[in-house]
């Protein structure tokens, strides 16, 4: 039993370099992240995948969407475990504003020892994200399944799955609308591919 598994970021929001999304009502996508969507929906309509998951923020929405469409209107399962991580009051703030503030600077100086202002913490993140592709992957026979998250989120997926710790994350880019895959089995897992950018 193999499971092939999509790990698929959002498209980008129209200020995706200017502030910090993060769980803020009424982040969507706007004309560009739209264009953005759909073009990876034909990328992975030649992708024979089972069924598509996604984080309950809009963007990731209208991303699962966008795919779903591109496969005949897939029907889109939406999962809390796949959602951003809750930055609580840093939401929507400009990344100028958090650089000024030194729990966000230990926040991105050392992930495994900090938490949000929400109190969630990287590795709450990691566990209810693996969590979730556990349960999803010990049903029986293969299966070929897309989730869309957000790049902090699907990071901690990988992070785990190479054995990294959870301060590597700047080692490697999530871009928007990229897509990262990976193998499961009872041998294990493994990373088939990392941030392949939709053109």
């Amino acid at each position: 039993m193999t499971s092939t598994i999509y790990l698929l970021r959002h498209a980008a929001h129209d200020q995706v370099a200017n502030y910090l999304a993060g769980r803020a009502p009424g982040v969507q996508l706007g004309p560009d992240g739209l264009a953005q969507a759909e073009r990876l929906g034909t990328r992975l309509a030649r992708e024979p995948f089972d069924a598509l998951f996604a984080s309950p923020r809009e963007r990731a929405q209208q991303t699962a969407a966008a795919v779903a469409a591109a496969r005949g209107n897939l029907p889109i399962e939406t999962v809390e475990a796949l959602d951003e991580v809750n930055f609580g009051s840093w939401s929507g703030c400009t990344f100028t504003e958090l650089g000024k503030r030194e729990d966000w600077r230990r926040w991105n100086a050392l992930r495994s020892m900090a938490e949000t202002p929400a109190g969630e913490t990287m590795l709450d993140v990691q566990r209810r994200a693996i969590g979730f592709i556990r349960h999803i992957t010990t049903r029986p026979g293969d299966a070929r399944l897309a989730l869309v998250s957000h790049a902090d989120v699907i990071r901690a997926i990988v992070g785990h799955v190479l054995g990294l710790p959870i301060d590597a994350w700047q080692r490697f880019d999530i871009a928007p609308a990229s897509i990262t895959t990976l193998a499961i089995g009872e041998w294990g897992a493994k990373l088939l591919t990392l941030n392949e950018i939709t053109p």
